[in-house]
Parts: structure tokens; C-alpha cells; sequence
């Protein structure tokens, strides 16, 4: 019996100190892609591809325009203009889905890239909270099935970024 008793005890006193834990949920890509700082490099480096972009999407229409006109044209070419009119086709739908994988890649990269640039800025800024605010634990929201908003500091964190500049 005195065991239980000292079991009990024990379980209230564990409960009553998890209770006192403060706890943060935090979504650290969302709090940089919503930073000055990022949303500024991300723009840069969008009109450092602008070029590049505006040329996938020209040979894109002409693609669709090249596919048109063979639909078009089609009875009235002779098979040998048809079989060279669809192997021109292929060949710029390989070069364009090869420009379009390449572009995606490098805007993935260079994403990814301003990500890591800004993660100590993020984790600089996570100190100074949990310092100022006593967190116990902070956690990732990605990582979390369901969190309560009211324990969520993205937005606090993004205006500590901004305010770090």
C-alpha cells in the first residue's frame, strides 16, 4: 500500500512538472520565406532567371504552334514533310523538357541555397526567444501532426528576422 501510495505521488508530482513545461511549435521554412531578407534574395535571383524563363516559355508557344499547324497541315502534307514536321517536334520537345527540368533545378538550388544562408540568422533569432520567453522545447511544425495555434511562433519569428537587419 505504501507503495502505491508513493507511486501515486510520484505520478502527480511528474505530471505537475510537465505541466510547467513551455512549449513552442515553430515553422522555421515559412518564417524565412516570409523574412524581407528572403522574400528580397528570392526576387533577385527570380529576375536572374528571368531570361532563361521567358525562353522556355517561347519555345513552349512554339511547340504548341508547331503541333497546330501539323494538325492542321496534315492531310494535305506529303509523309515525308509529316514524318520531318513530327520528328522537328520531338526533337524540340526533348530540348524543352530539358530546359524546363534544368530551370526547376536551379530554382530549387538556388532556394535552397538562401534557405541555408538565413538558418543561423533563424536560429540566432530562436535563442534570443527562448532566452526572453523561457521555452523549454520547441519543435518543428512539420514534424508534428497537430499543434495547438496558440503555441505556434512562426509569425514571431519572422518579425524578429525582420527586425534583425
Amino acid at each position: 500500500m505504501k507503495k502505491l501510495v508513493l507511486c501515486a505521488a510520484a505520478l502527480m508530482l511528474s505530471f505537475s512538472a510537465f505541466a510547467e513545461i513551455k512549449i513552442a511549435v515553430v515553422d522555421t521554412q515559412q518564417a524565412l520565406v516570409e523574412s524581407e531578407e528572403a522574400k528580397s534574395l528570392l526576387e533577385k535571383h527570380r529576375q536572374e532567371l528571368e531570361k532563361e524563363e521567358s525562353e522556355v516559355r517561347a519555345m513552349a508557344d512554339q511547340l504548341r504552334a508547331g503541333q497546330e499547324r501539323l494538325q492542321k497541315d496534315a492531310e494535305v502534307m506529303s509523309a515525308a514533310d509529316r514524318r520531318a514536321q513530327q520528328k522537328s517536334l520531338e526533337d524540340l520537345q526533348i530540348d524543352y523538357q530539358f530546359r524546363v527540368n534544368k530551370l526547376q533545378k536551379e530554382i530549387t538550388d538556388r532556394q535552397n541555397e538562401i534557405l541555408q544562408q538565413l538558418l543561423p540568422k533563424v536560429n540566432a533569432v530562436l535563442k534570443d526567444l527562448i532566452e526572453l520567453e523561457g521555452y523549454d522545447v520547441i519543435m518543428e511544425r512539420s514534424s508534428l501532426r497537430y499543434a495547438n495555434p496558440k503555441h505556434d511562433i512562426t509569425r514571431r519569428v519572422t518579425e524578429k528576422l525582420n527586425d534583425r537587419k
